[in-house]
């Protein structure tokens, strides 16, 4: 099967489906919100369009092969309990509808600042309960039972995860395995949370709205690289300028991207030390963290998972965030996309080999740019 990415319209939040060519999955977040549960409102059902989308096991049961939890804020894991289950696979309700996910791609150290700065919610401390009992698993078995497994991005503090380093990713670090298994269609590069010995930097970064920042590449056909896919939830400035400092040398092969999902919903938080309500037009852009979200290759698309953007002092999404990634896709032939400026279907993309394109349903409210998004490296110099 071609490779398919997509988004689905939750309003100010995350959750993206990536299906590879090997016919694995991965969720990106979620957000199923209450009034997407009712039959009689007009938010997208997007739980029902996800399951549409999974495979059913020999039992019946809807499952993901892998799911990535960005950070652990509302509208990043919204409706986990109700759609998802979580425990083990031998306790699963009979009828329930619920999905199976068969690996957690989850960071400690994310839940660690989400802690610190504000309380989680119901759905955030259901994830972090069963993270925390599949890693005990592992603890006394030495190994991960069968579709229960969990895929550990980035150290914790105190040596915490010492011991785990068979289902541990260390920042720098690739992979390109899932639920357990070799696949070939896609490599996975781990760019963040970055763990600092230095508390007060440490503190900044618990602060900013730190999250899980990953770049996938996407195989397609006989092309390995067909699509690079460069996702990072709600990270801001302070994380984007690390990145760009631990990566500049190599920018072009770590941060390029031909999909870039535009952090904390094209939020000016991730360009600027600023507030734009309170600054506006005089907000100054963070050069550093520009370039570490400007490697666009040709014909680049960065998706905004936001309501629509006005031109206003909103943000998230913010009008100065949008006209800041126009600018740099601009010498890349690139576009700007909104989730929120179609529905009620996700927007979808295949990979292909010559790179990705939209589906005709997705694409109609986009702005006109090529149909397909190529392999080709921008020159930055």
């Amino acid at each position: 099967m071609a490779a398919k990415i997509d988004f689905f319209r939750v309003g100010n939040g995350d959750m993206t489906l990536v299906r590879f060519e090997s016919g694995r999955t991965l969720l990106i977040d979620c957000n199923i919100r209450k009034a997407a549960d009712d039959s009689g409102d007009e938010t997208p059902d997007v739980a029902s369009q996800l399951k549409d989308l999974l495979k059913a096991d020999t039992s019946g049961r809807k499952y993901v092969d892998a799911m990535l939890l960005s950070h652990p804020d509302k509208d990043h894991c919204s409706g986990l309990e109700t759609h998802f289950h979580l425990g083990k696979t031998a306790d699963y309700p009979s009828n329930s509808g619920k999905i199976l996910i068969r690996e957690m791609w989850s960071s400690p150290i994310v839940f660690r600042r989400a802690s610190k700065d504000h309380t989680l919610c119901e759905d955030a401390n259901a994830w972090c309960a069963e993270a925390r009992r599949r890693v005990g698993r592992y603890r006394d078995n030495g190994y991960c039972d069968a579709g229960e497994r969990i895929l550990i991005l980035g150290e914790d503090i105190g040596d915490k995860t010492d011991g785990l380093e068979a289902i541990l990713v260390k920042v720098g670090q690739s992979w390109s395995r899932i639920d357990g298994t070799a696949d070939n269609t896609f490599e996975a590069l781990l760019l963040a949370p970055l763990k600092e010995d230095d508390e007060e930097v440490e503190e900044l970064l618990s602060k900013n709205d730190s999250s899980t920042v990953v770049r996938l590449k996407i195989g397609a056909g006989y092309t390995q690289d067909a699509c690079r896919f460069l996702t990072g939830g709600d990270a801001g400035v302070a994380v984007w300028e690390r990145i760009w400092d631990r990566n500049k040398n190599d920018a072009a092969e770590s941060l390029g991207y031909d999909l870039l999902q535009a952090p904390h919903h094209c939020s000016w938080h991730s360009l600027s030390w600023h507030s734009w309500s309170q600054m506006g037009e005089a907000a100054e852009v963070s050069e550093d963290a520009r370039d570490a979200l400007g490697q666009p290759r040709s014909g680049a698309t960065v998706v905004a998972s936001s309501k629509p953007v006005e031109d206003d002092q909103s943000d998230p999404p913010c009008i100065r965030a949008k006209r800041e990634y126009e600018s740099i896709l601009k010498p890349a032939g690139g576009k700007f996309v909104c989730v929120g400026d179609g529905g009620p279907e996700p927007l979808a993309y295949d990979v292909e080999p010559g790179g990705i394109k939209g589906r005709a349903k997705a694409v109609a409210a986009s702005v006109a740019a090529p149909a397909y998004i190529g392999q080709k490296p921008v020159s930055h110099g």
